[in-house]
Order: structure tokens, then C-alpha cells, then sequence
């Protein structure tokens, strides 16, 4: 693979799952971890990425405050927020992990919506904030500088306190075999205790992370009830999740 087309897959992965590891690049385009750390400098020094140890972040996964602009694939996660918007009824306990998709969610959720919002995503809090009726939560405990989200022991024990009616959470990959799959071990421990404490978990991603897998499991493709893509319900790809049992939208 020429050095153009290397460092332009490295680029798409970061955009895609918003931080990458050098060692799965070292994997997938099968170069030495030399190689991957020079076109990470290198983009880098372009402010195409944000190089951190161990790997990288895209520009838009690093900001506090999201703008409206620059986030990859945004019109298809406007749809995937809109759809699970659909599932929100006053009165609910809802627990939300952190990511782009969610952010979309917080920012079009309803007016007149009652209801509670749990969550330790610095970012998709203060989204939150912004709307005038519900109640939000914070979950607290230290700061993950990477992610701008709440991790740690405290954090989970918090959680694992709670009883929420649904959980949103933001994905990097899905697929059949590996199931709900990150590359962040802190982020997974996080997302691994709201499954536990919610009724109903649903996985909100944009198609092009359907049949991919990271390092980490966070669950087994049986413990998701919902998948919520931007396509539409009857999309091929999307069947054989219908089959293994799960709702999608």
C-alpha cells in the first residue's frame, strides 16, 4: 500500500470510530508500528488528526463543545437520532453513554419531553443542559481526557445502582459473532454496567459500522434489543440481525 492510500485509510478509520489504535493499523494494513507512528505525526502536523499515545482522535471526538459542521457522516446520524427519539416517552430513566450519534439525539430531543437523562459524557451533558424540561444526571467520578467521559470505579458503581427504563449507546463496531465491540478498555467497562442496569439497551450506529469488530467485546449480540441504523428496517444488511432476534429501526 502506497503512503497516500495508507494514510488515507487512517484517516477514514479515525473518522469512523473516532479513535484508533496503532496497533490494530499496524494490524489491518500490516506495516510496522514505525511506519504507523510516522503517518500519525505527519497527519498530525497536517491537523488532520489529534495524535495521542498509543494512537489517535479525530478532531470532532476531542471537542467539548460539538459545532454542527465537520462530523462525519452527520446526516445519517440526524436519522438514527431521529428514530430513537421514537422510543422516549415522559416519565423514562434514560441512560446514555457518549459520541457524536448521541449528541444528535440530545439536541433533537423534544421540547415538551419529561423525563430524566443519566450520563457521564461531558459533552452530551452539557446538550442536555440545554433543554428546558428534563432532569439530567451526571455521573461522576474521573475525567477520561480522551474521551471527555466519566470512568473509573465510582462511576460504575453509580451506575449499577440504577434501574434505567432504556440505554442509548453510541458504537464503534457490531457484528454477529463478536458482538458489540470497542477499542477503549475504560469506555467498556463504562458501557458494560449500563447494560447491566437497564430494561432495554439500544445501539444507535451508522451502517458502515454493521459487520466490524474492535479489540474489546462490550456484550454478546444477545443481550442488544434495538439496532438503529440510518437505513431503512428491510435493508439487507440489516436482516440477519432481525433474525438473531433483535428489533431494528
Amino acid at each position: 500500500m502506497l503512503k497516500k492510500e495508507r494514510q488515507a485509510y487512517i484517516l477514514h478509520q479515525v473518522n469512523l470510530h473516532n479513535k484508533v489504535l496503532s496497533a490494530t493499523l499496524c494490524q489491518d494494513i500490516n506495516v510496522s508500528e514505525d511506519t504507523i507512528r510516522r503517518d500519525l505525526q505527519e497527519l498530525a502536523e497536517e491537523g488532520k488528526l489529534i495524535k495521542v499515545h498509543g494512537g489517535a482522535l479525530s478532531h470532532s471526538f476531542n471537542e467539548v463543545h460539538f459545532s454542527t459542521n465537520g462530523v462525519y457522516s452527520q446526516s445519517q446520524k440526524k436519522k438514527i437520532a431521529q428514530k430513537a427519539i421514537s422510543l422516549i416517552h415522559n416519565g423514562m430513566f434514560i441512560l446514555t453513554s457518549g459520541g457524536t450519534t448521541i449528541i444528535e439525539m440530545a439536541r433533537s430531543l423534544p421540547h415538551g419531553l419529561k423525563a430524566t437523562f443519566i450520563s457521564g459524557s461531558i459533552p452530551v451533558i452539557l446538550e442536555y443542559m440545554n433543554h428546558p424540561n428534563i432532569e439530567v444526571i451526571l455521573i461522576g467520578d474521573r475525567i477520561s481526557k480522551n474521551s471527555k467521559i466519566t470512568v473509573g470505579p465510582e462511576a460504575i458503581a453509580k451506575i449499577r445502582q440504577m434501574k434505567a427504563d432504556i440505554c442509548f449507546l453510541g458504537i464503534n463496531s457490531i457484528d454477529l459473532e463478536h458482538g458489540v465491540t470497542d477499542n477503549d478498555w475504560e469506555v467498556v467497562q463504562l458501557k458494560k454496567a449500563m447494560i447491566e442496569s437497564s430494561q432495554r439497551v439500544v445501539c444507535m450506529t451508522i451502517a458502515e459500522k454493521v459487520n466490524t469488530f474492535q479489540p474489546i467485546q462490550v456484550c454478546e449480540i444477545g443481550k442488544i434489543h434495538t439496532l438503529i441504523t440510518e437505513l431503512p428496517a428491510d435493508n439487507t444488511l440489516l436482516q440477519p440481525y432481525q433474525q438473531a432476534g433483535i428489533q431494528v429501526l
